[in-house]
């Protein structure tokens, strides 16, 4: 089943008080709809279409680019720039997402998704937590019957582009008020108390702490010398060389000093504790294997990978054309993205073991989030 995803992002953002589209102001580091479209990039959405006005165009272009996103110039209002983007929406099911929502998790998407595919609608919601009343009567509602709407909101495709066709001019602040005027009832599921709406300049000037912050940090490091052989394996890619690594193991150094980080970053062991090279299960064993475990053993812990940076110090092979697959092996087995992982590679030039074409040594730092 196809699963397309509107972003709306053809606002103004007034309130924020920006003089420009608040989605283009900064947050961590990054105009603020970067992170949101970054949240889509995700191999369950096959395509995703965001919406701009026409002064923005180019620059929301030049976002949504590096992700392959499609931009469409919207309408004046909300209900008009979906309305458009509609149109161009081909999968089976279509979640619509406010740009101005950027810590949203993988999780909700996922959740959404299933949601429509059990309901035919998924609109995310949370629970009021504090006293809520009509000003004008002084009348409190009760609050543990009181939503409030997030998004994204997910549908059949076809369903809400029946509503809205039906809708005609008439203007709504949500998907889900369409969807109920001219469907069906919408059904809630279970929001994120995170995924914050940016609406004012204070929201940028002290944004949330992104959701995955856990202050979990490790360091690691490994170094092999070499030996007789015609190929070296580095982040489970085996790569020709005149040379291999020696150890008890495939002599992988730089899943090694990645594993070494993870465990440090969860007050753990080191890897010779867990695989000792005494211990003939670990003869030649496949490093990516051991990775497996050692993930396996935070999540033990209540912890789980969510940022890679490491770094090889090589003279030999020449690495460059290799590290795309290298990221990708440690991404599938980590379970985080290929974005989330950084792999350097250099040179001695000429100094120490490594420059004296001797070995290989690898750097590593981890962070965790907590699961």
């Amino acid at each position: 089943m196809k699963i397309s995803a509107i972003i709306c992002a053809a606002g103004k953002g007034e309130r924020a008080g920006f003089g420009k589209n608040k989605l283009l102001a900064p947050l961590h580091g990054a105009p603020a709809l970067w992170h949101t479209l970054k949240k889509f990039n995700m191999p369950e959405i096959s395509e995703v279409i965001v919406t701009s006005s026409a002064d923005d165009f180019e620059e929301i272009s030049a976002l949504a680019s590096p992700f392959g996103f499609k931009v469409v110039v919207g309408g004046q209002t909300r209900t008009e720039s979906v309305k458009k983007a509609l149109d161009s929406v081909t999968g089976d099911i279509v979640l619509i997402h406010d740009g101005a929502r950027p810590y949203l998790t993988k999780k909700l998407i996922l959740d959404c998704i299933e949601g429509v595919k059990k309901n035919r609608s998924a609109i995310c919601a949370v629970n009021a937590t504090d006293t809520v009343v009509y000003a004008d009567e002084n009348k409190r509602l009760d609050r543990n019957k009181v939503f409030l709407i997030q998004t994204p909101q997910g549908f059949y495709t076809n369903d809400i582009k029946k509503a809205y066709a039906l809708a005609g001019n008439n203007s709504y602040t949500d998907d889900s008020a369409v969807y109920g005027a001219f469907i069906a009832a919408p059904v809630l599921i279970d929001g994120e108390a995170a995924n914050k709406k940016l609406t004012y300049k204070t929201d940028f000037d002290t944004p949330l702490l992104p959701a995955y912050s856990s202050g979990r940090v490790g360091f690691g490091i490994d170094v092999h010398m070499f030996g007789e052989g015609t190929f070296v394996t580095l982040g489970g890619v085996k790569i020709d060389c005149d040379r291999k690594l020696i150890a008890h193991s495939d002599g992988d150094v730089l899943i090694h000093a990645v594993m070494d980080a993870l465990l440090s970053a969860g007050g753990l062991n080191d890897i010779g504790h867990y695989f000792p090279d005494t211990d003939d299960r670990y003869k030649n064993a496949d490093s990516l294997e051991m990775l497996k475990q050692v993930v396996k053993i935070l999540k033990q812990k209540g912890y789980a990978p969510l940022n890679i940076s490491a770094s090889l110090q090589a003279e030999k092979p020449k690495l460059k054309n290799h590290i795309s697959d290298i990221k990708k092996n440690l991404a599938s087995v980590l379970g985080i993205s290929e974005d989330d992982i950084a792999v350097g590679a250099g040179t001695c030039e000429g100094l120490g073991f490594v420059g004296e074409k001797l070995g290989i040594c690898a750097y590593a730092i981890a962070t965790l989030k907590e699961v």
